[in-house]
């Protein structure tokens, strides 16, 4: 038996070995892994920190000198980012080159020098950021009456967490960051169940309410003051074309001053929401509604 067993195990190690070899999804890794996913949280955590002092970390870290405490985590986060973005662009480049057989897998020097660029940018907009993601904690008070401060939406809102995430990653995806602005959006959508694609464009003073459910498509646009509930999807009417949609508008957009209640599905690149609008739960639309609209859905 016991010979048995160790053939039973050899075969197997030999046949999955045999396709580590043999498929390219897994040779690229030979050189260099993708970017760290735990540095990437981390460095999302640290951030957070930041954005939200005294909430997630030390209760009077602002309270003498904020200056020095928003600094003394700047840098870290920085060099986390940078190495990581460094990473991501080392391994996207290797998927290019391997057939050339010219690349090593490590970030050379003109993948840093970009990093450092990409990171210089990205936290040159972390104060506005920052406004944003204030506007959105006062929309989250405005627009729920079971809200009891708003220090409740930021402590324990899945929303907020889902925005903030979105807000970050979306830097990234729009300088093209390969990896890492998914790497971010999926881990607020495992926690929270709210899948924002980091590509999906979103204005100010976005409120999700419960959230459980959601999903934006890349594509999507969405203006200001724009309220969603739980299993709302902004999504596209077909997929089947595969990568031949890449780059192209396939999700709705949301216009300003819209709610969408829950359940609803909206679908579509060429679907327009027009502001000013109210969307009833279990609706299902494919077409573009007028400015001012009540549209609820109406059993048989």
């Amino acid at each position: 038996m016991e010979q048995e067993t160790k053939n039973t195990i050899e075969n197997v190690v030999r046949q999955i070995a045999d396709h580590y070899v043999k498929e390219p999804l897994f040779s690229t890794k030979a050189g260099k892994n993708m970017p760290e996913r735990k540095v990437i949280i981390d460095a999302l955590k640290e951030l957070r920190l930041v954005m939200f002092p005294g909430y997630f970390g030390e209760q009077d870290a602002t309270r003498g000198l904020p200056q020095f405490f928003v600094g003394s985590r700047m840098l870290s986060i920085y060099n986390m980012l940078s190495e990581q973005i460094a990473c991501a662009f080392a391994y996207r480049q290797e998927e290019i080159e391997l057939e050339k057989n010219s690349f090593d897998g490590m970030p050379d020097e003109r993948n840093r020098r970009r990093a450092e660029c990409i990171c210089r940018e990205f936290f040159e907009q972390l104060p506005a950021i920052h406004r944003l993601l204030l506007k959105d904690v006062q929309a989250g008070y405005d627009g729920d009456p079971a809200a009891k401060s708003k220090e409740e939406i930021i402590f324990s809102y899945p929303g907020l967490f889902a925005i903030f995430v979105y807000r970050i990653a979306h830097e990234m995806y729009i300088r093209e960051v390969p990896f890492i602005p998914r790497i971010m959006t999926e881990y607020a959508h495992a926690k929270t169940g709210i899948d924002i694609n980091s590509g999906a464009v979103i204005g100010e003073s976005f409120f999700i309410d419960h959230g459980t459910g959601i999903v934006i498509g890349e594509t999507t646009v969405i203006g200001d003051n724009v309220k969603l509930y739980q299993g709302v999807t902004l999504g596209g009417l077909s997929t089947r074309g595969g990568q031949k949609l890449s780059g192209v508008k396939r999700h709705p957009t949301i216009e300003d001053n819209v709610t969408i209640y829950a359940g609803a599905t909206i679908l579509g690149g060429e679907t327009v929401i027009g502001r000013n609008s109210v969307i009833g739960g279990n609706t299902f639309i494919t077409e573009s509604v007028p400015e001012n609209s009540r549209i609820s859905f109406q059993p048989n």
